[in-house]
């Protein structure tokens, strides 16, 4: 395993991000390497890290001014052993190649997790959709999706929304393969109800989340009633992390976005979140103008620093370190759930573990938007719509059954209560075991 991981490196180099989540998902499946020989017998992990195809292409456009631009547009598509390649768009200026593999290795697992026939992909641009107009982002958006219509389809790749990417950039992005390609509602997830969309789509990452947390807690005899949360970001997956965390009790004291973040010790009030972040697309700092018993703090980090019960990191990959880490574990946090993808490095996982703190990652708990996605394709396949309660009760079926499998796969595996370990095994074994059937292919 050391061997593939350092042929990783040497394969890829100046990927980072790439490498830690290789890292990490390798240190999980130690003992399942012990157990199985045949997965090295049959190369698992060297056909596992590389992609079946990476797509880089130029996106050029225009803006208001008349001004030509030019950006970098991605698509990974890492693995269809378990069906169409699934996985979000993510427009931010931080992307790139790395990140976008790792997010896209993470898929695959993450997928394989929801017991949804996806695979694992990934994509996005460098494009930054902060400060444009909509008559930008429609023409950053046609431009992006002309050349990515080449490569997807219902069947082959269903991309979604991720960082930068909502209800509007996904109807641009539809109505634009719809003139090229002609109608097909399977195309993308995260649509409009209008035209093929899901109810709790919006929700369903945020909603996810909890619904895994509250299987951690549940097992050590505690809940979200009564208990004090913390949530970074203000994006889709906070804004619905800190409604059903509120729905189920808990008081959620703080949120952020990338120049700060606001606490109010007496609860945040979810409303005017939503109007500032959803309605107006204004900066977070907003809040304490309608709520001057709040104090907003310049800087995201210092999130970290304020007590809580539970912490859900829902903002960006690598958010929380070490130190962070130690403030929280010192603070008495009881649980952490990672609602954005790989938000605690490396070092943090561990300390978390080492302390008992309740830790649910990334690829488990944040499941819940693509297998709300994949709900969405099953509707779009069948021409129905089901109903908010019918997709709500399929979501925290799925969230239960990924919490109980990664369980019994860490028990299994000889890391009882190892989250981390058992999401990664439970994840792995589907797919590798899917490839060995398929042949070398």
């Amino acid at each position: 395993m050391n061997r593939v991981y350092e042929e990783v490196k040497k394969r890829n180099p100046h990927e980072p991000e790439f490498h830690q989540a290789v890292k990490e998902i390798f240190l999980s499946l130690v003992p399942v390497f012990a157990k199985n020989p045949k997965y090295m017998k049959q190369a698992i992990l060297e056909r596992i890290v590389e992609p079946e195809r990476m797509i880089t292409f130029r996106v050029p456009w225009v803006d208001d001014q008349g001004q030509i631009h030019v950006n970098r547009g991605y698509r990974v598509q890492f693995n269809s052993t378990l069906g169409p390649y699934k996985g979000g768009l993510r427009f931010h200026p931080s992307v790139n190649a790395s990140i976008i593999k790792f997010l896209g290795f993470e898929q695959i697992l993450k997928n394989s997790l929801t017991g949804l026939p996806i695979g694992g992909g990934k994509g996005g641009s460098d494009f930054d959709p902060k400060g444009k107009s909509d008559n930008e982002i429609m023409r950053f958006t046609q431009s992006f999706m002309t050349e990515l219509s080449r490569h997807i389809g219902p069947n082959v790749d269903v991309p979604a929304g991720d960082i930068g990417v909502g209800a509007r950039e996904i109807g641009y992005m539809f109505g634009q393969y719809k003139k090229l390609r002609g109608y097909e509602a399977g195309v993308l997830t995260g649509k409009g109800l209008g035209y093929g969309g899901s109810l709790v789509r919006t929700e369903a990452t945020g909603y996810g989340t909890v619904y895994f947390v509250e299987e951690m807690l549940k097992e050590q005899g505690l809940s979200f009633e009564g208990s004090t949360v913390v949530v970074s970001g203000s994006g889709n997956v906070s804004i619905y992390a800190i409604e059903k965390a509120q729905q189920l009790g808990a008081k959620v004291v703080a949120c952020s976005d990338s120049n700060g973040y606001i606490y109010d010790e007496n609860g945040l009030d979810l409303e005017t979140i939503k109007r500032i972040k959803e309605v107006e697309r204004k900066r977070i700092k907003e809040y304490v103008l309608e709520h001057p018993q709040a104090e907003y703090v310049e800087g995201c980090s210092g999130i970290w620093s304020i007590p809580c019960d539970i912490a859900l990191p829902c903002a960006t990959q690598n958010e929380i370190d070490s130190e962070s880490a130690q403030t929280l574990i010192s603070n008495g946090v009881k649980a952490i759930g990672e609602g954005a993808n790989m938000p605690s490095t490396l070092e943090a996982i561990d300390l978390f573990l080492e302390s008992k703190v309740l830790f649910g990652p990334a690829k488990a708990v944040n499941a819940g938007g693509v297998a709300v996605s994949a709900l969405e394709m099953s509707q779009n396949s069948m021409r129905l719509s089901w109903t908010f309660e019918e997709v709500d009760s399929k979501l925290q079926d799925i969230m239960a059954s990924i919490y109980r499998n990664s369980m019994d796969a860490a028990e299994e595996y000889g890391h009882p209560g190892n989250l981390v370990y058992g999401a990664n095994i439970a994840g792995f074994l589907k797919v590798a075991d899917a490839m060995i059937a398929h042949g070398v292919i």
